[in-house]
């Protein structure tokens, strides 16, 4: 059955329907990433997006029991080259194709990823339909009614709705308690949190300053997640709140909240960061990292409070990767340093984060410590 991908510029997408039988508007994205699909599938920070991996063919290992990100599939619709019907791998439990069906999500495949990718990189991300429709005139007018993505809260979306214990397997009775405002949160960060030894509760973006400080955190951790900060006042209000009360950590979007609450502008970019191999600067010890990333937006140096330090930045377009407080233990980064897909070079910043927690102090600045 034919489908078709249709760009608010008019170009229209041919391809073969792939995934459920239904239609979906979102952001148009793209990935570098050459594994991962499942991860990315189910990662809260494409929410309101669709998503469109470069890799030429996804499916091949299948989709397991074990690589969620969350508890559900994000994307708003998922555009690849080629989708593999015959995956092989031992934890197959079904094909990417059932597994959006399953999951009421639309998806092309068939479509030269590659030609929109560099659409994409050239003109900058815009909206698309995912539709059975090759009508441009149906499409446009569609995507003109369509609400836009980063003109709503898309958080609200993602977040939970109650409070609750993360328990991956080895519930901790005795652990620094670290507190996670989900603005998106993916598991992998709850689970490395987990096995660092913290116990760890998960509440909701709409949470109060005082609420977080009731249940007696060691820590504060403001997870990832999708859309544009700029709606997340009452977070940074909340993070205004804590800052000299806790140890803080800021991971993406968490980064951008934080970021703001000691008075930085945030911004949309061109075509967003979006795959497995971004190169990093850590300033304060000369290391490059390699890591993994997904945002549309990103801090701006300018207001930003003399108190905090730029840590971080990307060696591509030089835009601001991490901060650290001077005094306070606070710590951020704009990369994803639980990975999950991607490298794990970054993995030692959680650590970082534990001793903050632990011991106080503020972020050490040297190397991997």
């Amino acid at each position: 059955m034919p489908a078709y991908l249709v760009l608010e510029d008019g170009s229209v997408y041919p391809g073969i329907r792939f995934g459920a039988d239904a239609e979906a508007t979102g952001e148009v994205v793209f990935n570098t990433s050459m594994t991962g699909y499942q991860e990315m599938l189910t990662d809260p920070s494409y929410g309101g997006q669709i998503l469109v991996p470069t890799y030429p063919l996804i499916g091949n290992y299948g989709v397991n029991d074990y690589d969620w990100e969350s508890r559900r599939i994000q994307v708003r619709g998922f555009v690849v080259r080629q989708d593999c019907d015959m995956p092989s791998h031992r934890d197959s439990k079904s094909t990417v194709h059932e597994y959006l069906t399953e999951n009421g999500i639309p998806g092309v495949s068939g479509v030269d990823t590659r030609a929109i990718t560099r659409k994409l990189r050239s003109r900058g991300v815009m909206m698309g339909l995912v539709t059975a429709q090759g009508d441009i005139e149906y499409g446009l007018k569609q995507l003109g009614t369509a609400p836009r993505y980063g003109e709503f809260d898309v958080v609200a979306d993602v977040s939970t709705a109650e409070t609750y214990a993360w328990d991956g397997g080895s519930p901790r009775d005795g652990g620094p308690h670290v507190v996670v405002v989900d603005l998106g949160v993916k598991h992998n960060i709850l689970r490395n949190l987990e096995k660092r030894g913290a116990r760890v509760t998960v509440v909701p973006m709409d949470v109060t300053a005082e609420q977080v400080m009731a249940l007696s955190p060691d820590g504060v951790l403001l997870s990832p997640g999708p859309g544009d900060p700029v709606f997340l006042e009452s977070v940074v209000d909340v993070a205004k709140s804590l800052a000299d009360q806790v140890p803080m950590f800021g991971i993406c979007l968490g980064h951008q909240v934080i970021a703001r609450a000691f008075g930085a502008e945030t911004f949309k970019l061109k075509f967003g960061h979006r795959g497995g191999n971004h190169s990093v600067m850590d300033e304060e010890s000369g290391r490059v990292y390699v890591t993994a990333q997904n945002h549309g937006y990103a801090v701006s140096r300018e207001g930003l409070s003399d108190d905090v330090l730029v840590t971080h930045r990307d060696l591509s377009d030089d835009t601001v990767e991490g901060l650290r407080h001077k005094s306070l233990p606070i710590m951020t980064i704009q990369y994803h340093s639980e990975a999950s897909p991607g490298p794990q070079d970054a993995e030692y910043l959680f650590d970082r984060f534990m001793r903050l927690v632990g011991g106080g102090g503020t972020p050490s600045s040297s190397g991997r410590g």
